[in-house]
């Protein structure tokens, strides 16, 4: 009878690993590898040993880590979070998105009653984790800042934001800030090539040059982007072509380098019909909007030797025409005025250098 029950407590765990192990597989690559303590989150070295002072000396402040998306605010207060409380993690951390929970209804009941209770059998403060609190109403803020002063016996706050000034002087004043840049890309290197390895990801060194760069210091980019293109790849359960550079560009939808480099060359040198011709060419046949097209055209007139002046009056006109652009101007006519940009900028040039 005991050798019966055994055997159905070792098939029944079996059956719960082999569970387990598939719920991991599908699960996205972002939330599979997000760190699980402070020792494996990328870059920002200063304000983990920071964190890590904090936590000795068990005198966590009121937090603000703010920053571009993807550079780990998110994941390193959940590390925080897993290092002091362990199993009793559940219990003692509230996190909210506050983008889809940002009213003072939430602030009220939500936070207030999470806030103004005690565990019974647990020591400490309790952490309340607010995402995206920059989109928190006026109004919500104002009575969070009540919150955090009334409880700050026994709770702690931790808030997310992109966007500083859109949080209220208030609650700024009350935190200790942490300004989160984008990661290094020598630490995104690193973590992207321990996830290449435990994927056993087929990816060619131009395509992983260009994942870096595109990525722009956003760790949640790059191992979307990484993603993706593998399941693309993938015929069954193996990857048996590599990822290229072309690959990587069609699925962040940016143009290629190379394509840049041949529009700046032909409005630079050729007559107008020509160069228009050529860019809605390039367009058409990679699926590109005129919008895609500036940020790469501003990165290679940086390699131009331009005179100060004449790349002012170029950086100018291409932010006037992404603003008439984003205000439902016409795409033909930007494109024109465009090539009407670089043309103006090398006469300007040749003047200067005259």
């Amino acid at each position: 009878m005991s050798q019966a029950i055994d055997i159905d407590v070792i098939s029944a765990s079996v059956t719960k690993g082999k569970i387990a192990e598939k719920d991991s597989d599908s699960l996205p690559w972002v939330e599979k590898y997000r760190p699980s303590s402070l020792d494996d989150v990328a870059g920002h070295e200063n304000i983990i040993s920071t964190i890590r002072t904090f936590i000795a000396s068990n005198r966590i402040p009121h937090l603000l880590f703010y920053g571009p998306p993807g550079t780990g605010k998110t994941s390193t207060i959940l590390a925080v979070a897993r290092e002091i409380y362990g199993k009793n993690f559940k219990n003692m951390v509230l996190e909210l998105n506050a983008s889809d929970e940002r009213g003072i209804d939430v602030v009220r009941d939500q936070i207030k009653t999470f806030a103004s209770t005690r565990q019974m059998f647990s020591k400490g403060f309790k952490l309340v984790i607010l995402d995206e609190a920059d989109m928190m109403t006026n109004t919500a803020q104002n009575a969070l800042r009540r919150i955090m002063e009334k409880f700050t016996t026994h709770t702690r706050f931790c808030i997310l934001a992109n966007y500083v000034h859109k949080l209220t002087p208030a609650i700024q004043s009350r935190c200790t800030r942490f300004r989160f840049s984008p990661i290094p890309s020598n630490s995104i290197r690193k973590r992207i090539t321990h996830v290449i390895e435990q994927e056993n990801v087929n990816i060619s060194d131009d395509a992983f040059s260009a994942l870096l760069s595109l990525s722009k210091g956003d760790m949640r980019r790059a191992l979307n982007v990484l993603q993706a293109c593998h399941v693309a790849r993938e015929d069954g359960e193996k990857q048996t072509v590599a990822i290229s550079e072309i690959d990587i560009y069609e699925c962040v939808g940016n143009p290629r380098p190379s394509d840049i480099r041949q529009l700046m060359d032909t409005m630079m040198t050729e007559e107008w019909g020509t160069a228009l011709r050529t860019v809605k060419k390039i367009k058409q046949s990679n699926g590109l909007a005129l919008a895609d097209l500036l940020q790469g055209i501003f990165e290679e007139s940086e390699q131009i030797q331009f005179a100060p002046t004449v790349r002012a009056e170029m950086i100018s006109g291409l932010a006037d025409i992404e603003y008439r652009l984003s205000s439902g101007g016409s795409e033909t006519l930007q494109t024109s005025a465009l090539i009407g940009v670089v043309k103006t900028s090398i006469e300007l040039q040749d003047s200067a250098a005259k």
